[in-house]
């Protein structure tokens, strides 16, 4: 397969700002806003999964907080990318981007389609939690690299050697998690982007571009009749060409 789909998963520094109490409380002023730490991303396919971060670039040097030459290489991939998966990556990941991409002067990056597998393992399923590691625990895919707590984060942003090399393995293995996440939820989806429109395909399977289709019955309406379809690579259904039909119709 082309490289069309991209999984991605970013980290951030948090906000620095003032506050009169611990809990609960409202922020009274920031000190500082948030920045990209790092990011983890794999094409679909691929066996390798990489991983980008501050102290990556000779920037980092004079400013451990400058983070365009990171968005640079991730508007980059986000601009071949025909798809992009993330988890929670509609609400998180993608707009997030996007913040720091507009914050830097980038132009938005060529219309892609996303995947985010936490709304769909919400929109087909009831599983106790939809976290990234409860789905990879409960699926049994692997789990998460525990990062021992928010120290890890401070740890980064005040360059500690260690802590990044923490940090660039925990975000690696969330994108490793992620795929494997992905793979197990693609043959329920019904909503997925059409790959044989993306690859310029047409008698494959839409959610993972496999060939190897069964015909399985028809599925029906009051005024027609399609052949159906499963996937034997990924069990997902579709629907193919209309059945000829003669009689009464009801209109």
């Amino acid at each position: 397969m082309s490289k069309t789909t991209l999984l991605i998963d970013i980290e951030t520094a948090p906000n620095l700002g003032w506050v009169w109490n611990k809990w609960e409380t409202d922020v009274i002023a920031f000190k500082e806003n948030w920045y990209i730490l790092s990011f983890a991303y794999k094409w679909l396919g691929d066996k390798k999964t990489s991983v980008i971060a501050l102290p990556d670039f000779k920037t980092y040097k004079k400013d451990k907080k400058n983070d365009k030459e990171l968005c640079q290489k991730l508007w980059d991939l986000f601009d071949k990318a025909e798809i992009i998966i993330a988890h929670n990556g509609d609400k998180f990941d993608i707009k997030k981007s996007n913040t720091r991409f507009i914050e830097h002067g980038f132009n938005p990056p060529s219309p892609y389609k996303t995947v985010d597998t936490r709304t769909v393992a919400r929109s087909y399923f009831r599983f106790d939690s939809n976290k990234l590691d409860d789905l990879g625990q409960y699926l049994k895919l692997g789990r998460k690299l525990p990062t021992g707590g928010i120290d890890l984060w401070f740890g980064c942003m005040a360059g500690d050697r260690k802590c990044w090399k923490r940090m660039k393995e925990y975000n690696r293995m969330d994108v490793d998690l992620l795929e494997k996440v992905y793979l197990k939820l693609r043959g329920w989806m019904k909503r997925h982007p059409n790959l044989n429109m993306i690859e310029e395909t047409v008698d494959n399977c839409p959610n993972c571009g496999s060939s190897e289709l069964i015909r399985r019955g028809f599925a029906l309406t009051r005024i027609s009749k399609r052949q159906r379809y499963q996937c034997q690579t990924c069990g997902a259904w579709c629907q193919g060409e209309s059945v000829p039909k003669s009689g009464i119709v009801m209109r």
